[in-house]
């Protein structure tokens, strides 16, 4: 059982994200890093291909050519990453810091940073993807790999969380297809780097200001992202339909609809 202390719960509290460690073992580590190259070196197609673009991106990276690829919904590829949606180390934090039992399912994700290549992400809000009414929202981001600014790790705008949905500049970019907040007003150099060893997990909110580094080493980066919601919360807007939405994963939902496939899904 991992309870957060209460000098954890304010941490959180006032920086909108936490990094813990200890929440999976060893062997679930090792397990969900050979599944997960099974998984990249099985479905390795231009379908996976994953990298921000515009002109914001081009900017960023200088022009030249940077790759990340990507598998959503990997519960549905491997039994591996279904189980580890039921750690229950995973879900004692989460209970702490969402402040509910009630925990639900919105879609799990994995991006790879390949060596020396893999892209950066500019300072984003997760909220511009899926807003919902009480800001329930929080990632749990697993890493696979250790992880620091040099092959691309998780970068942070402590607080941010308080000042509430921010300007969406990526939907003002023309052929960008990720949204972002003012990088003048965000840059990524000012960013708090997450400093993380394997099988560290940052859980934050989706009202975080995060992105993260190119990778510019030699090593890979590669992470496991749950994102969830509490039961008591519903979306603002029919956007971002994952497969298994609203799974329950610790609690109940007593969600008057019995229908979660037409509440979250339609």
């Amino acid at each position: 059982m991992v309870k957060l202390t209460p000098e954890q719960i304010q941490f959180w509290k006032d920086n909108g994200y936490i990094k813990l460690s200890g929440i999976f073992a060893e062997q679930e580590l090792e397990t969900l890093s050979k599944e997960y190259d099974r998984l990249f070196f099985l479905k390795n197609n231009p379908g996976m291909e994953a990298a921000p673009l515009g002109a914001a991106m081009a900017k960023a990276t200088s022009g030249d050519n940077y790759s990340v690829h990507s598998i959503h919904n990997l519960q549905y590829h491997s039994s591996i990453f279904a189980n580890a949606l039921h750690n229950e180390n995973l879900l004692d934090a989460l209970e702490s810091v969402m402040g509910t039992e009630d925990i639900l399912l919105h879609h799990t994700k994995a991006h790879y940073k390949p060596p020396r290549v893999g892209a950066p992400y500019l300072m984003h809000q997760d909220y511009h993807y899926f807003p919902f009414k009480k800001h329930s929202m929080v990632a749990a981001f697993i890493h696979i790999d250790k992880a620091d600014p040099e092959n691309g790790g998780l970068c942070i705008y402590p607080g941010s969380h308080k000042l509430g949905p921010l300007e969406d500049v990526g939907i003002l970019e023309k052929g960008d297809r990720n949204h972002y907040v003012d990088n003048k007003k965000y840059p990524i150099e000012k960013a708090t780097p997450v400093i993380a060893e394997r099988g560290d997990v940052v859980i934050f909110t989706y009202l975080t200001v995060h992105g993260s580094y190119r990778n510019v080493s030699d090593r890979p980066r590669r992470m496991y992202l749950i994102q969830l919601m509490s039961a008591h919360d519903e979306p603002v807007a029919s956007v971002h339909k994952s497969l298994g939405q609203g799974w329950v994963l610790r609690g109940k939902n007593d969600y008057k609809k019995a229908d979660l496939a037409e509440r979250f899904l339609h």
